[in-house]
């Protein structure tokens, strides 16, 4: 897989889009969701790349993260295709490539990381999978919002910075998603 399309500086936070290749769609069942789950979690602890923000669609992924040195977004993303792949493969003997080369873009400051992170976890909600992203159980906001266990997650210092305890932080986070979405000040932001 080659490298991603953006700068990688060791640190910085990424939203990425891994596509299905053709639109394909990259899951047909909750095993194989769940299968995808596992092989990030995986990933992500070998990359050492603190996993944010997901949301698992039907033909596209979208993960917000942070590595911790500077290739960890290029060792993270081809590990977990390669990981995903062979779960597919040992499922229903699949062969071929399953994603198309992601999209990386770098979010920065503290609004754009927050504005990232409703945006991936709203995605759902916009494709018409789910009136509320609460009731979407392959994403990061029952997390985030609702204090659902999910290992795969890293809270964000600026998440974290919502408010002093862990009730304070997913009340002031949910509110995040009654307001209405900001304009974008940059292109390739969320």
């Amino acid at each position: 897989m080659p490298r991603l399309a953006c700068p990688e500086e060791a640190h910085a936070t990424l939203h990425v889009v891994q596509r299905a290749r053709e639109r394909r769609a990259c899951f047909s069942c909750t095993r194989d969701r769940a299968a995808y789950l596992q092989a990030l979690r995986e990933c992500a602890t070998r990359a050492e790349c603190a996993i944010h923000a997901y949301a698992l669609m039907g033909n596209h992924v979208h993960l917000l993260f942070t590595a911790v040195c500077a290739a960890g977004a290029a060792r993270l993303m081809p590990a977990i295709a390669a990981g995903y792949a062979r779960y597919l493969a040992a499922a229903y003997g699949h062969e071929d490539s399953v994603w198309e080369e992601p999209y990386a873009s770098p979010v920065h400051a503290r609004a754009h990381l927050l504005a990232c992170m409703r945006y991936v976890e709203k995605n759902p909600v916009r494709a018409g999978l789910a009136a509320h992203p609460g009731e979407y159980p392959w994403s990061s906001y029952r997390a985030n919002a609702l204090g659902e266990d999910d290992a795969l997650l890293t809270p964000h210092p600026h998440y974290c910075s919502l408010g002093r305890s862990p009730l304070e932080r997913r009340a002031a986070y949910a509110a995040l998603f009654a307001r209405p979405p900001q304009t974008r000040t940059r292109p390739g932001t969320c």
